[in-house]
């Protein structure tokens, strides 16, 4: 398989110009963007703490990654069995809760909480979850002012429905790069490793050439039509399924002038 194979990489192309839609329509976020909502927690809740706990799919243990406040750094980097603790029951039946007293209640996990350098008073638990699952917790400790009540469980529902959104959009993005990679490795492999190492090209050299034209195609049409149709997140639901039906027409109307021109005879 080299650069000029007529087969791989025109699949590849139209993968890769997939892949980039869905990044377009849903886009990438990194641990910044996690940091930034549990920031915007402490800041909305004006509150000691606040933090996010992923489930680790390897060590099957909740992990928290991310914190802020002023008492929330100590527990970046713990991790607790995904039962344990109160981010352990939410997470593992999916309920959100409210605490105007933690040390009254069974599920806090106090030697956990001793670890990190701070026992809160109070705290909101909300999953971070979806309808393909749960991810992790989204925590907010103490409020400098009165207690956590059903507002509050609304609100913190919000930044984790933020979050879910952003780890969903990296993990598929990531997701989806790991499987090309995979593929292009085994179509590699079966051509024959040397033909490869002649043509002097590898996997990441590939996947390079086949998307190199996306960055060119910045001020495509179709681009800005994805940029808009995210915005759309926004709307109406009626007024979204009349954007799918103006679509279909034009996909329609798109798909007929195709055939015509290629029944032309040349």
């Amino acid at each position: 398989m080299t650069a000029d194979d007529p087969v791989s990489l025109p699949i590849l192309e139209a993968l890769a110009a997939r892949v980039e839609a869905a990044r377009r329509l849903n886009p990438p976020s990194s641990t910044a963007i996690l940091r930034s909502i549990v920031d915007a927690a402490v800041a909305l809740f004006a509150a000691e703490a606040a933090s996010i706990a992923l489930l680790d799919g390897r060590t099957g243990r909740l992990v928290f990654e991310v914190a802020a406040g002023a008492q929330g750094q100590g527990v970046v980097g713990l991790s607790i069995d995904p039962g344990q603790g109160v981010a352990g029951y939410v997470y593992s039946t999916g309920q959100p809760i409210a605490l105007a007293d933690v040390a009254a209640d069974a599920r806090f996990g106090r030697t956990t909480a001793e670890q990190t350098g701070y026992v809160p008073r109070s705290l909101v638990a909300v999953p971070l979850d979806d309808d393909e699952g749960t991810l992790g917790v989204l925590e907010v400790l103490d409020k400098r002012s009165g207690t956590f009540d059903l507002r509050d469980v609304e609100l913190a529902g919000v930044f984790a429905r933020q979050a879910t959104i952003a780890i969903r959009s990296t993990r598929l993005e990531r997701d989806t790069a790991s499987l090309l990679r995979t593929v292009l490795g085994e179509a590699v492999r079966s051509a024959g490793t040397d033909a490869v190492v002649e043509a002097g090209m590898d996997v990441d050299a590939i996947i390079a050439t086949a998307t190199a034209t996306l960055a060119s195609e910045a001020d495509e049409p179709l681009w800005s039509l994805a940029d808009d149709i995210a915005r759309l997140r926004a709307a109406d639901p009626r007024e979204i399924e009349l954007v799918r039906e103006l679509i279909a027409v034009l996909i329609r109307r798109a798909e007929r002038s195709r055939g015509s021109r290629s029944a032309r005879p040349r």
